[in-house]
């Protein structure tokens, strides 16, 4: 079909209509990508003097897009969302006598929590791309 269309000298315009839910899921499971990267960096730079540990600010959603809501108390969160029982105000003071802020633990707790959400992420996208299939009929 597209090699008609260009044989025939008109141009081909392929649309992609991605419904908000596969938007939010991409940019997320995007965001979770680059986090894990910044938390690698932390952990190979464990004991560079004067290191600093780095971290992503929290992916937001766009207005009117798509967002996770937690709308009863019994109701589960994503691990890296700020909940009512997440203490967000905490950060790290620990230094090590060369200056370096890295503690370890902490960052192999942050990149075990990045990589649970983004298999989330992930399987939440590959379900849906299962059920727009079949409502396509190709399921």
């Amino acid at each position: 079909m597209a090699r008609a269309a260009a044989a025939s000298g008109k141009p081909t315009v392929t649309t992609s209509v991605e419904p908000p839910l596969m938007a939010a899921l991409k940019t997320k499971m995007r965001w979770h990508e680059a986090r894990q990267a910044v938390l690698a960096e932390n952990v190979t730079n464990a004991s560079t003097v004067g290191y600093r540990a780095h971290d992503l600010r929290p992916v937001e959603a766009e207005e009117g897009g798509v967002g996770v809501a937690r709308t009863a108390q019994g109701h589960m969160t994503l691990a890296s969302s700020a909940g009512v029982d997440r203490d967000e105000s905490r950060s790290t003071f620990e230094r090590t006598p060369d200056g370096n802020s890295v503690v370890l633990e902490e960052q192999m707790i942050k990149a075990a929590q990045n990589q649970m959400d983004h298999q989330m992420a992930a399987t939440l996208y590959a379900k849906s791309l299962g059920l727009l299939r079949t409502a396509l009929g190709r399921g």
